[in-house]
């Protein structure tokens, strides 16, 4: 059974577009670099060891030129921008290591030029473009390594072409690189739109029709009491978590890998449980956002099951930027104390494996803080490290 091609991603396709003007100025400099060089064999023509040789390496050149140029505007499959990037390198540093074969030791010593002159920063930039700055330094120190191992000697010249390589591939290469987390957040921020007026649509739709009824059956249930007291009181619980997910609305799209927390314990949001979160996300790796969420569902189960299936719950979450803070807090009558450290040498480990090593698993710390009248309150403390590129975990 044939399938069908999948559609373009928009958005890759904008982040290729941005950085297509400067691929276009790679390949022009790369020509313009291309007729400096042949100029420079034309002038020396005869004071070369082997002027055949450097006819022959210039075609060499002309012909890799057309192939990058063609490869570097309109990207193949096979070999992309990365991968011919790759392989430039190791052409242009074979172009530079043939100038020992074909011009004289004399000449090499005088500081003649090497045959691939300013041709030779093309896999520098191309590198810088397609992978960063560090890449532009290390395709900058491999060519100017061939110029080195051609010359025999570091001077002043071979100095200064080596400083001028590395920053040019420092500078192009953090260029692409701000360009391309400018997409990224253009990206994100045009699906955050999409959202917010998705959201608003939905609500505006719910709020005339679904929570209008449910709010009319909560009052009836109510004034009617019995078993239609029972059902208003169900129908009150399904208002408020549906108002509670049409406010927060979905999840903000986060980098591969993380979860926002804040949202997911809205969810949790009932009659008789309050949840209270800031109003930015709350960003943390997945499986410690995954962890803390469970935690607080088993801690909000054993509200339900020992203060009683109305007993009212608050969950709180605080995002102090180098530690998460999430509490669960009810007014029952509180655990006597010793009774967890009981519980657990019975070998009724509930409390100790749904909650504390849920958090401890994850790097947090889980800590309760009871006694008898004062109601219970779990805090859990996750700290929080934040990557050079602005991840949390």
């Amino acid at each position: 059974m044939a399938t069908s091609a999948q559609p373009p991603d928009p958005h890759a396709d904008l982040a290729r577009r941005t950085l297509d003007p400067l691929w276009r100025g790679l390949a022009g400099y790369r020509v313009l670099a291309w007729c400096y060089a042949a100029g420079l064999v034309a002038v020396s023509y005869p004071d070369y060891r082997s002027p055949v040789g450097a006819i022959g390496v210039l075609a060499v050149m002309a012909g890799w030129t057309v192939l990058t140029t063609v490869g570097y505007l309109r990207p193949w499959r096979v070999l992309g921008r990365r991968r011919l990037a790759a392989a430039d390198v190791v052409v242009t540093a074979a172009t530079v290591l043939s100038t020992a074969l074909v011009d004289t030791p004399e000449r090499i010593d005088q500081g003649a030029p090497v045959l691939a002159t300013v041709w030779s920063a093309g896999p520098v930039i191309a590198l810088a473009l397609a992978y960063g700055a560090l890449a532009g330094v290390i395709g900058a120190l491999l060519v100017q390594g061939a110029v080195l191992l051609v010359r025999g000697r570091l001077g002043t010249p071979e100095t200064t072409d080596l400083l001028l390589m590395v920053a040019t591939g420092t500078a192009l290469g953090y260029s692409a690189t701000v360009l391309r987390g400018s997409v990224r957040r253009l990206r994100e921020a045009t699906e955050l739109r999409a959202a917010v007026a998705e959201r608003e649509r939905l609500a505006r739709t719910i709020h005339d029709s679904v929570l209008q009824v449910l709010a009319q059956v909560r009052r009836r249930g109510a004034e009617l009491g019995g078993a239609a007291g029972e059902l208003g009181e169900l129908a009150g619980e399904q208002e408020v978590a549906l108002r509670t997910l049409v406010i927060t609305g979905p999840p903000a799209v986060q980098p591969a890998g993380q979860l926002e927390l804040a949202g997911r314990l809205a969810a949790l949001a009932t009659a008789k449980v309050t949840v209270s979160a800031p109003a930015t996300p709350v960003v943390l790796p997945a499986h410690t956002a995954t962890e803390l969420v469970a935690a607080v569902e088993a801690a909000l189960a054993n509200v339900r099951q020992h203060v009683g299936p109305d007993a009212p719950a608050w969950v709180l979450v605080e995002d102090l930027g180098e530690r998460v803070l999430v509490s669960v807090r009810d007014d029952g009558p509180g655990i006597p104390a010793g009774r967890l450290a009981a519980a657990q040498a019975e070998g009724r480990l509930g409390v100790s494996r749904s909650i504390q090593g849920r958090i401890e698993a994850v790097g947090g710390t889980a800590r309760c803080e009871t006694g008898p009248g004062l109601g219970c309150e779990w805090t859990f403390e996750m700290p929080v490290r934040v990557t050079p590129a602005g991840r949390r975990g």
